[in-house]
């Protein structure tokens, strides 16, 4: 899947403000408020004093306390048209012994940074906890900052549920004509950001928030996507690196069509995980073995694509297409928590009843049940995509290339290889999705901390190998397991050289194993 999180559906809540606390009377009584001055602008970045010098006005709100950071629309137009970059501060527990703070992005792109931060308990450890301020953002374009709106909620969902392996010339072009129709939508009803919501963009928000937040150094833990907004910000901003940890690695280099064969070979590997679950629980409805089961799963997708079980459980969309039902099955990969649901749901849609399965691809989607979104992922994703990396808009390569990724991925292949094509139509451009891609080094940057899980299905384990290999420093924690991502997880053998990083600047031993 080219979305890269499942954060969102994990502790998507509303953002309510409730208040007009001072900032003095939102800390904890044993410490006075974080002292601020004033930043100039670093290198690179002249001309941006204003947005460099703002002080956020800081309000209490439902769960911590949220501000708006203005930026610029355009960098290289400073004094034109802002926005506002929404904020939601976790103060540390333990002013007296306060750290700084620590920014955190949970992936997609498109995912809620402002969510995530709420849910501060559950992805810091508690020593990290105690002592950093946890602060997220939603960035430029997503959810809360200025969003991103393509198309209406019913052309979304009739979207996802699109054939998205088409199977023949006459399904290729239809597809193609729908890619193209999704993207001439979003040039015609983002307005002037869609043009300038990349990477780049997003990461030079963070500094001018790093300068707001008092920080002289940023330290980040970025997971899935996050990580190649991370590793872009150390890239343009190495001096200004505090403490990086970058989980289940998006190397900047890879190019649209290495992201869609890595993602497909990830699923494919994650997919064949749960298999062996299936199979060692018993029962399993698909088969008595791994190649069974997947052979189970490809004949499914085949029967729904030729007809859509007709019970979904849900009004607004009254057929399990094969869209929805690729989208399930893939949710339940993020996170082997998941991975009885999906079991279930596959008994129950081998007998045409889609409902757990479509729940299953709600959850991945961000949409609620009945219909609606409780964000814009599901559209971002592309805007932030499609000026990133290059895209071509010719059919038969794409179609070429699916059929090639059968051999290394063949449940998964045909469905990635298809997925970036909105991109080769996209109505904007920018200097990095016109060129191809280039690695980073962050030279002169401290040790940054790369974590890569095995057997990560959006994230495949080489892609943190990759970065680590590239950087000019780093230090590379390798989690033998399954899921999306590793820190805060499962395992403590990640967990604790992490939080000491944090805690300590103790840099864990490179090559550490868990």
């Amino acid at each position: 899947m080219r979305r890269a999180s499942l954060t969102a559906a994990l502790v998507s809540v509303a953002l309510l403000a409730s208040g007009c606390s001072t900032v003095e009377d939102l800390f904890a009584p044993d410490a006075p408020a974080p002292s601020f001055s004033p930043q100039a602008p670093p290198a690179g970045m002249e001309g941006l004093d204003a947005f460099y010098e703002q002080r956020l006005a800081w309000e209490e709100c439902d769960g911590g306390q949220c501000a708006q950071l203005e930026v610029p629309l355009d960098y290289a137009k400073p004094e034109g048209d802002t926005i506002e970059v929404a904020l939601l501060r976790v103060p540390a527990r333990r002013q007296s012994q306060r750290l700084g703070s620590l920014v955190v992005n949970p992936g997609g792109p498109g995912g809620s940074g402002v969510d995530y931060a709420r849910a501060a308990d559950f992805i810091v450890g508690a020593g990290v906890r105690q002592r950093y301020d946890v602060v997220g953002f939603d960035p430029r374009g997503v959810g809360r900052s200025a969003p991103i709106d393509c198309v209406s909620d019913t052309e979304l969902d009739a979207f996802l549920g699109f054939d998205p392996t088409p199977d023949d010339a006459g399904e290729e072009e239809t597809f193609a004509a729908n890619a193209r129709s999704f993207a001439e939508k979003c040039g015609a009803n983002a307005g002037p950001l869609l043009g300038h919501v990349s990477t780049v963009d997003a990461a030079k928000d963070m500094d001018v928030l790093r300068a707001a937040l008092g920080e002289d150094t940023l330290d980040y833990l970025g997971k899935s996507y996050g990580t190649y907004l991370g590793a872009t910000y150390a890239d343009l901003f190495p001096t200004l690196v505090g403490r990086f940890v970058l989980d289940g690695v998006v190397a900047p280099d890879l190019t649209s069509q290495e992201v869609n064969l890595g993602q497909a070979k990830g699923f494919e590997t994650a997919t064949r995980a749960w298999a062996e679950f299936c199979v060692d629980k018993g029962n399993c409805p698909l088969g008595d073995s791994v190649d069974e089961v997947m052979s189970g799963i490809r004949d499914f997708l085949a029967r729904v694509d030729d007809e859509p079980l007709p019970e979904t459980g849900d009004p607004a969309v009254t057929r399990l297409t094969e869209g929805w039902a690729s989208t399930g099955i893939a949710a339940a990969m993020y996170d082997q928590g998941m991975w009885d649901t999906l079991v279930e749901a596959m008994r129950d849609a081998l007998k045409g009843n889609g409902a757990e399965l479509m729940g299953l691809a709600n959850s991945y989607a961000d949409r609620q049940p009945g219909g609606g979104y409780a964000g814009n992922i599901m559209e971002v994703i592309y805007a932030v995509n499609c000026l990133d990396k290059q895209e071509s808009d010719d059919v038969a390569a794409h179609a070429a290339a699916a059929e090639a990724a059968r051999s290394e991925a063949p449940t998964w292949g045909p469905f990635l290889m298809w997925s970036s094509l909105p991109c080769g139509s996209w109505p904007v451009e920018t200097e990095r999705s016109s060129e191809p891609p280039a690695p980073v080094s962050a030279e002169g940057a401290p040790p940054i901390v790369v974590v890569g899980t095995t057997r990560d299905p959006a994230t495949p384990y080489e892609w943190s190998v990759r970065l680590h290999d590239q950087l000019a420093q780093s230090t590379l924690i390798t989690y033998d397991g399954d899921g999306h991502t590793a820190y805060m997880r499962s395992s403590d053998c990640v967990d604790e050289p992490i939080d000491e990083f944090y805690l300590e600047g103790t840099v864990p031993r490179d090559g550490l194993r868990c």
